[in-house]
């Protein structure tokens, strides 16, 4: 069996995917991981999946999930803490402590699988296995946030243009989610639908190899934001939205730009504000209405017109019907709850 489609057996008797405390002997006995050992993990060379998006300008929306790192993004893993030479040693010591300490019962164990955890905290394996063991613990706090969820249902919030994805990815290489919250509508759009797209976006974001080193950019535009939506925003939603875009999911947010923001937006930071650690500070960027201050952090050239860029917006919508197009993509998301419509045939 290739090593990207290795699935662990089903827990008899325990909930897949949940957060419990088990013994040793239970997660080891009933997790199976018949995967062989890879001691140079800069041989995987696994097929090229790719989901291609035909955009109006021409431009092709691709979904990498090869294993082999381009050579810039390879060395920024390097920086990171990523060694070929180590990589084996470091997935099997985190695999081990799942089985030892029994917090944690993910729904698969296989390589692809936990290295994208150990991206997520620079290879440190305690760190790792911490975020994993939060991950399951929010899943399992929030199952309306996925289970038997379609994300085709989610089409209205790029109907209402609340969220939109650029095929074009940052001078860095990152991926680009632009978020318009002045442009939800609460009496239509359930705010959980807007956590529903969020945990979506950041669990596809997981499947790239790239993205897993990069992480990826949000732009919080908040042109529109009345006391209607702050009332919305309780300290329990802050704290989940927190766990989504910083402690809970093995895809950092590497930056969060806030833009065209204004008066009530100093309301709702007020929530958000004790929460945050000094980490999550030095990741938020304010900028209001000066472009040029947006243009130092992200590339105009991979920006929407809206922001001072050059490129056309491009709808969460469009996006999500051409993800059901690929299978390993449902086949993934399936995994975690998700349900999809039948795939669309070329």
């Amino acid at each position: 069996m290739n090593v990207a489609t290795r699935k662990a057996t089903p827990i008899v008797g325990w909930k897949s995917g949940s957060c419990v405390k088990a013994s040793k002997q239970q997660v080891k006995k009933q997790v199976s991981i018949p995967a062989p050992r890879y001691t140079a993990c800069r041989l995987w060379k696994g097929p090229k999946i790719v989901c291609r998006m035909p955009e109006p300008d021409g431009v092709m929306h691709k979904l990498y999930m090869e294993r082999q790192l381009p050579p810039k993004v390879a060395e920024v893993a390097r920086v990171q803490g990523e060694d070929p030479d180590r990589t084996s040693l470091l997935i099997e010591e985190l695999r081990d402590m799942i089985y030892e300490k029994g917090e944690c019962i993910p729904h698969r164990v296989d390589d692809d699988y936990l290295i994208k955890f150990l991206r997520a905290r620079f290879w440190n394996v305690h760190h790792s296995y911490n975020l994993m063991v939060r991950y399951y613990a929010f899943r399992e706090s929030n199952p309306e946030f996925y289970e038997n969820v379609n994300p085709m249902s989610l089409r209205s919030l790029g109907d209402d243009d609340i969220i939109s994805i650029s095929p074009y990815r940052d001078q860095e290489g990152r991926r680009v989610i632009c978020f318009k919250f002045g442009k939800w509508r609460p009496s239509k759009i359930p705010i959980v639908d807007l956590f529903r797209a969020t945990m979506l976006l950041l669990e596809v974001g997981s499947l790239e190899p790239q993205s897993q080193v990069l992480g990826g950019i949000g732009i919080m535009d908040l042109e529109g934001l009345t006391l209607n939506h702050a009332w919305n925003l309780t300290p329990a939603v802050a704290q989940k939205m927190l766990a989504l875009l910083a402690t809970s999911m093995p895809q950092r947010t590497s930056q969060i730009h806030i833009v065209n923001q204004g008066w009530v937006f100093d309301t709702v930071f007020q929530i958000f504000k004790p929460l945050l650690t000094d980490k999550m500070r030095q990741r938020l960027f304010f900028h209001g209405t000066d472009r040029a201050s947006l243009h130092k952090y992200i590339d105009p050239e991979a920006l929407p017109e809206r922001y001072g860029g050059t490129k056309p917006e491009y709808p969460y919508t469009y996006w999500l019907e051409h993800l059901s197009r690929n299978e390993k993509v449902v086949d993934e998301l399936q995994q975690l709850g998700y349900v999809s419509e039948p795939l669309v045939e070329d």
